[in-house]
This record gives structure tokens, C-alpha cells and sequence, in this order.
């Protein structure tokens, strides 16, 4: 599916514009971390466009959620290993990721909403004047955004061999990329 169509299907099935806006950070993210590891960046973009196509369906049921969402991928004949990133996204489920992509998907979900967040309370609000070094301020205060999970962050360095440094920056300057995009 071009990129097009996909972003057409977000569209149709998630009307929640920051929602939308979560998964085109998840988008650029995604295919900024295809670039670094020399992997299909178009296909890493797709998946983190579409990670969250049933979360307005799933809602009332975080224990569905990604599992409604990878069957919808599949019914509509995306790849398997899209399908299985989508589904172990959601750590409800206490699948582990296997494929780089699902790894990859797992640790940014968390960290594209702590970017986010630091961007906000900057007096600026905007995600050009947000530094590595402030989300890794807000990544050490355990009350800032409590929603952004760091033990799944922190798994950069285990599943992505990455320092955390180095995630929040690559995550970071893609996100920077579509900041009108992101409203930021």
C-alpha cells in the first residue's frame, strides 16, 4: 500500500486529530530508524503510520487494542511482519517483539509522546527549540508524563542496541522534520 492509501485508511478509521498527529510522528520516527539500520524505510513508515488504526474501535478494551488492529492489516493484505509489530506494540499483551521492526515500534510509541510532552511545557511549544538533553531531563522525573512507560524506552538499548542518547536524538530531529505537521 502506498503511502497515500495508507494515511487515507488512518484517516477512516481515526478521527481523534492528535491521535492522527501521534501516528505521523510515529511515521517519520519509524522510517528515520529504517535509515539508520539500512532497512525499507517506506515499509517501517507504513507500520508506525498504521500502529494505532483500532485504537478508537479498542478503546473501552486497551486489551484488544493492537490485536483488532493487526487483524484489520491482515484482512487487508498487509505484510506479516507489519501485522506482528502492530499486535506486539501494545504491552498489554506480554508479547515480545521479535523482528527489528517490532522492536523498533515498541520502544518509539512510548518515547514519541515524552517528546511531546517536553515540547509542551517548553515556553516556546515548539519542538525546534526541544534538545536531546531536555527529554532526557523529563525521561529522569518519574512524575512527567507518567503514560510514556521508561522501561519500554529503555529497551532501545537492549533490543535496538542503542543508547538511550542516541534514540531520543534520532526520534527527536525525525520528529523535528514535520513539526508543522505535528502542530509543534
Amino acid at each position: 500500500m502506498e503511502r497515500g492509501e495508507a494515511l487515507k485508511l488512518l484517516r477512516e478509521n481515526i478521527e481523534n486529530q492528535n491521535l492522527v498527529k501521534h501516528c505521523l510522528a510515529m511515521e517519520v520516527a519509524m522510517k528515520e530508524l529504517a535509515n539508520y539500520f539500512k532497512e525499507d524505510q517506506d515499509k517501517w513508515g507504513i507500520c508506525g503510520l498504521l500502529h494505532d488504526i483500532d485504537y478508537e474501535k479498542t478503546k473501552g478494551d486497551p486489551n484488544t487494542h493492537s490485536k483488532v488492529g493487526k487483524e484489520m492489516l491482515k484482512d487487508l493484505g498487509f505484510d506479516e511482519e507489519i501485522c506482528e509489530a502492530v499486535l506486539t506494540h501494545n504491552e498489554a499483551h506480554g508479547i515480545l517483539p521479535q523482528t527489528l521492526m517490532a522492536k523498533a515500534l515498541y520502544c518509539v510509541d512510548p518515547l514519541t509522546g515524552l517528546i511531546v510532552a517536553a515540547t509542551l511545557v517548553l515556553p516556546s511549544k515548539k519542538l525546534a527549540d526541544l534538545e536531546v538533553e531536555n527529554v532526557l531531563n523529563r525521561f529522569r522525573e518519574k512524575a512527567f508524563a507518567r503514560g510514556a512507560n521508561r522501561e519500554i524506552i529503555k529497551k532501545c538499548q537492549e533490543y535496538l542496541n542503542l543508547k538511550l542518547e542516541d534514540f531520543v536524538k534520532i526520534v527527536l530531529s525525525s520528529m523535528q522534520k514535520i513539526s508543522d505537521d505535528l502542530g509543534l
